[in-house]
């Protein structure tokens, strides 16, 4: 009985990290219009603004993803999800209605708040697993991550056709749907006697990237993640303005490519990452996987027509087998029962580039395609992106030399 309920819950987390992930994607392919609108300005300008607002929802994730995660520890799993459902779907409302941009900063700002729920997430599927199945539950979270990136914009892409706004309207409607239905189906899953009391202390992000301190021997190999993490934005955080900029895009078509880039993504890390680590093994693959990556960035940069957008993708695709191996090279190096601070760190400084990253190649796509740029080269970021890799290849060298 116990297990049917635990497969049930976990049905429904994955579920729930699939709308949010599903939600995020559906709004991608409009924002750079709906910024546009509101603001009257150029691409070049509402990619300034789409960086800052990328900005406010990974800051207030990172503040809050602790203080979610603590009260979760607090009063249970069950209400903190809940609650930050029907915030979500309240929010999206709140874009839809949007009159002017500081009511989208308001709207990305609540956003992130009710976005950490991935740390409540994360503890409930960690609550209801055990030794045997652990790993497998764990992978369900990267699953929802892929396949909302592929549904997401997708839809995105569908839904804009009847309105800019629509999407809004759409990713509300999963998450208030979603919403209902873990009302009535999701159990508590920590017990009260497992309960502790809230402490601002241990509600801290900053804390925790003090840990890694502890770690000296993986210190290189952690800096060349931050490194991918950063450059990874350039992508990421311009693709919408880059591609509308440069090939006239419209919102159909950025979809689309977005939805492409996951599948391919979703191939390599679901699939054929098995065979490269067997046959190159995880150093190696690593070593391949970020040379990879400066090519897929560089190739980026200089693409003169569309489509060779959606050919570029491959190398950049195949660039991904770089950073599991890099955290299975970092996991290997720490004794296990420190793997729980381990990646309490690592997350905490994912979470710093994702503030940093949108602001700085948002910023240089800006610059390089206004009116006072000295050069015009929209692919900037994408140029930014390949040397902080090639930067992180020689980084990852002098690090394996010593593991």
């Amino acid at each position: 009985m116990a297990q049917e309920t635990n497969k049930k819950a976990l049905l429904f987390i994955f579920i729930t990290l699939l709308v949010d992930c599903t939600g995020i994607g559906i709004i991608i392919p409009v924002v750079p219009t709906l910024i546009q609108q509101l603001t009257g300005g150029n691409v070049s300008e509402a990619a300034t603004y789409g960086g800052w607002l990328t900005f406010a929802y990974a800051i207030m994730q990172f503040v809050f993803s602790p203080i979610l995660g603590g009260l979760s520890d607090r009063y249970g799993r069950r209400p903190v999800l809940l609650i930050s459902l029907l915030g979500l779907g309240i929010d999206y409302l709140f874009l839809f209605f949007a009159p002017d941009l500081w009511w989208l900063f308001v709207g990305r700002l609540i956003a992130g708040v009710c976005g950490a729920s991935f740390t409540t997430a994360s503890a409930y599927i960690a609550d209801i697993s055990t030794n045997e199945n652990r790993a497998q539950n764990f992978g369900m979270v990267g699953a929802a991550f892929g396949l909302g990136f592929i549904i997401g914009p997708l839809l995105g892409s569908v839904f804009s056709q009847f309105g800019v706004r629509v999407p809004f309207l759409a990713a509300a409607t999963l998450s208030l749907l979603n919403w209902i239905y873990g009302y009535f189906v999701l159990p508590e899953s920590l017990s009260k006697e497992n309960r502790r009391a809230f402490d601002w202390k241990r509600a801290n992000p900053l804390g925790s990237l003090l840990h890694l301190r502890r770690y000296p021997a993986i210190l290189g190999l952690v800096l060349s993640i931050v490194l991918i993490y950063i450059a990874g934005h350039a992508a990421q955080s311009t693709w919408t303005y880059y591609t509308m900029e440069k090939f006239k895009w419209n919102e159909q078509w950025i979809g689309y490519s977005i939805s492409f880039v996951g599948v391919s993504v979703a191939l390599v890390q679901g699939g054929l990452i098995r065979f490269t680590q067997k046959i190159f093994g995880a150093k190696k693959s690593v070593f391949i996987g970020l040379c990879l990556y400066v090519v897929g960035f560089t190739l980026f940069a200089f693409a003169s027509k569309g489509w060779m957008m959606f050919a570029f993708m491959v190398p950049y695709a195949l660039a991904g087998i770089a950073g599991p191996s890099l955290q299975s090279l970092i996991s290997g190096n720490i004794p296990a029962n420190e793997q729980g601070e381990l990646q309490g760190a690592l997350t905490s400084l994912i979470s710093v580039t994702s503030i940093v990253g949108p602001l700085l190649m948002t910023g240089l796509f800006s610059y390089f395609t206004s009116a006072t740029s000295p050069v015009y080269f929209p692919g900037a970021p994408f140029m930014m992106g390949a040397l902080l890799t090639a930067f992180s290849v020689i980084i990852a060298g002098f690090s394996l030399r010593k593991t």
